[in-house]
């Protein structure tokens, strides 16, 4: 179970018993830190923390801020700046030089965080979610919160009709980049910061082939909180105690018709790895011209050319586009042995594919491990 799922269940169990609890959010960072926007930390009245904001560093800072909320009932927002060379810093025993803006909410806002993860979650599409962190807005308190879909469409609200409306704005644009960050939005008097997160349903990695080397990529997918899909024509494979870990199970008469079946969009990424020539190529098939971002091929780069090779001669041109998306052979090129070596390595590149890296060393990256968020002209 990834980290959101842990801290998703934790909420709704403690809201179910009705136990006090605060949630605290990264919404801002400068420098070097640990974490990105969005990463959560709940803390229970009693019990262990669950999540991570810093690795270990600022936990127990945060939770003593956590257990003032509860008592409260209030949000606060509080910033930790790691950048001062100082005795003080160092003895947080961080690693990191930057500093993290962090968003504290009791348990009633929590199991509104909770509810919108869980949306994003079964509709299977990213939502944006606007909270307000501070507010000279008549009738606008910290914690309100609006969330917005990507036709626009809008649910909860500010207490205020011009700062819901700049808040729309701001997640529908948001929603479009992919990205989360603190905007200063315009109310019908006065301004709002807010933090717009984007809330992206898990990556959707689809498997095509149920033998034993399936099981490794499935597990590793699965640990990092994605949708896995296990497709094949062989029904008798095809069981939740040999896939324990995915979230699906397809079978599929014909290969071809895998990704008529599974169903394909943007966050679908495809693993093939029958190995029966014939079938691979009837996947591959199926899967070239749909516009996911990602097919691996299990193999030699000799196989994965041939099977290209025979598709042009029945007919099946694949594009450039096809192309640029076409891994094989599949994964990071780390010396990988065995199927759970091989499942990290091509779990890593499709990683590294939807992040837009190239995945080389961090120590020969030049500039931030972390992409910084350009400024805006709302930015706060």
């Amino acid at each position: 179970m990834s980290e959101i799922a842990d801290v998703l269940a934790a909420i709704e169990s403690l809201r179910d018993r009705g136990e006090r609890m605060a949630l605290a959010t990264i919404v801002a960072v400068r420098g070097s830190t640990y974490r990105r926007p969005g990463a959560r930390l709940l803390v229970p009245e009693s019990g262990e923390l669950i999540g991570n904001i810093s690795g270990g560093c600022l936990e127990g800072d945060v939770a003593d801020v956590a257990n003032v909320v509860m008592v409260e009932g209030r949000p606060r927002l509080v910033n930790f700046d790691l950048t001062a060379d100082d005795e003080a810093v160092w003895g947080w025993g961080l690693g990191c030089n930057g500093a993290i803006d962090v968003f504290v909410e009791p348990a009633e806002k929590a199991a509104e965080v909770a509810g919108v993860l869980r949306m994003a979650l079964e509709e299977q599409r990213p939502i944006a979610s606007v909270t307000v962190l501070e507010a000279d807005v008549p009738g606008v308190e910290s914690g309100a919160r609006l969330l917005v879909r990507p036709d626009g469409s809008t649910e909860g609200g500010t207490g205020d009709a011009g700062l819901d409306g700049a808040a729309r704005d701001a997640g529908v644009e948001l929603l479009r980049a992919g990205l989360s960050e603190i905007r200063s939005l315009p109310g019908s008097s006065g301004e709002a910061r807010a933090f717009v997160e984007v809330l992206e349903p898990p990556l959707r990695l689809v498997v095509c082939g149920a033998g034993h080397d399936a099981i490794p990529v499935v597990h590793a997918g699965s640990q990092l909180g994605w949708r896995v899909v296990v497709a094949d024509e062989r029904e008798a494979f095809l069981t939740p105690e040999r896939f324990p870990d995915a979230a699906e199970l397809a079978h599929v008469e014909r290969p071809e018709e895998a990704a008529k079946v599974v169903g394909t969009d943007e966050r679908t990424h495809v693993m093939v790895m029958s190995h029966n020539y014939l079938r691979d190529k009837e996947y591959l098939r199926g899967f070239l011209g749909t516009g996911v971002p990602y097919i691996g091929m299990l193999g030699p780069r000799s196989r994965t050319d041939r099977l290209l090779d025979e598709l042009r001669r029945e007919g099946v041109e694949p594009s450039p586009g096809d192309l640029d998306v076409l891994h094989g052979p599949a994964g990071l090129d780390v010396g990988s042995e065995g199927p759970e070596e091989i499942a990290a390595a091509v779990v890593a590149e499709i990683l590294a594919v939807k992040r837009g890296r190239a995945a080389g060393f961090l120590r020969d990256r030049g500039g931030p491990i972390h992409e910084r968020p350009q400024p805006t002209s709302t930015g706060g």
